[in-house]
């Protein structure tokens, strides 16, 4: 574990905290949405990257009831966690930039907010054409900015606070740090796919208390890691009162509701290049 950046490190312990208290907030709402596009094509053979606990994993299931859907995370814990939540799925622990799968035997290739933690993303994506029938389609989920989302714009807010010579910047830079349209066509075109569309999304999600949210962040994303490379206790009720003070000034007490800002990202198996021939 060492070796990895704090930002991108996820532990055992985490993706209990992930489920309970984010995957409802934030990743549902939009789960139930990029299932439903999914879902227009008919595909028979679904491949999932970084499915997590498996929050896009169930919908795709409920609305492709006859289809194949095959999940894979490259955490080992979130994949343990994501077989036993969805058993309706095969689980596989996988390295979207190493794929385990033979070539050309998925219709459609699925990714809700994980291309952004992909450390090669052109690679990524050749992998993805690679395991692409040829008339297949990948559509994927990335974060808008960090203005645009109000539960991680006032989680970095309470960071700043707390370590103001170093805060973390896990949310901006990792999470958030993906959404550029050019940066992703270009991506996409380096591993051979074709861009085929691209749309804004803002949803709304509700949270039962800031503090939930709070919570949340600290026992089940990187971020804890990140506050323990700055000399932070993630678990000292003082860092969680200010992250839940700053919450609660942007978003009042009780049961709170913020808007996000999401893209989501379709493409095609861009067609195989013609061999040249030569002419008389």
């Amino acid at each position: 574990m060492s070796g990895i950046p704090a930002d991108r490190r996820w532990s055992p312990s985490m993706p209990e905290a992930y489920e309970r208290y984010l995957v409802p907030v934030l990743f549902r709402p939009f789960a139930v949405d990029l299932a439903g596009r999914a879902a227009a094509s008919a595909p028979r053979r679904v491949l999932e990257l970084a499915a997590g606990t498996g929050a896009l994993t169930s919908c795709l299931l409920a609305v492709l009831p006859g289809a194949e859907v095959v999940a894979t995370d490259l955490n080992e814990a979130m994949a343990e966690f994501g077989r036993a939540r969805v058993p309706g799925a095969r689980w596989r622990q996988a390295d979207a930039g190493q794929l385990p799968f033979e070539d050309g035997v998925f219709d459609l290739v699925v990714c809700q907010f994980g291309a952004m933690f992909f450390p090669d993303r052109p690679a990524a994506f050749a992998e993805v054409r690679r395991v692409l029938v040829p008339a297949g389609r990948f559509l994927f989920s990335t974060w808008g900015p960090l203005s645009g989302h109000g539960f991680d714009s006032a989680v970095q807010r309470g960071l700043e606070r707390v370590f103001p010579a170093d805060p973390p910047d896990f949310l901006r830079t990792l999470p958030h740090g993906y959404h550029d349209p050019d940066r992703v066509s270009a991506d996409l075109a380096a591993g051979g796919l074709e861009p085929t569309g691209h749309r804004p999304l803002a949803l709304e999600g509700t949270a039962e208390s800031a503090a939930a949210i709070v919570t949340g962040f600290l026992t089940g994303t990187p971020l804890r890691a990140a506050v323990q490379a700055r000399g932070g206790d993630p678990d000292d009720p003082a860092l969680h009162a200010a992250l839940t003070a700053e919450l609660t000034a942007r978003l009042g007490t009780g049961r709170v509701t913020a808007p996000m800002t999401a893209h989501l990202f379709e493409a095609r198996r861009a067609p195989d290049p013609r061999p040249k021939t030569n002419r008389l």
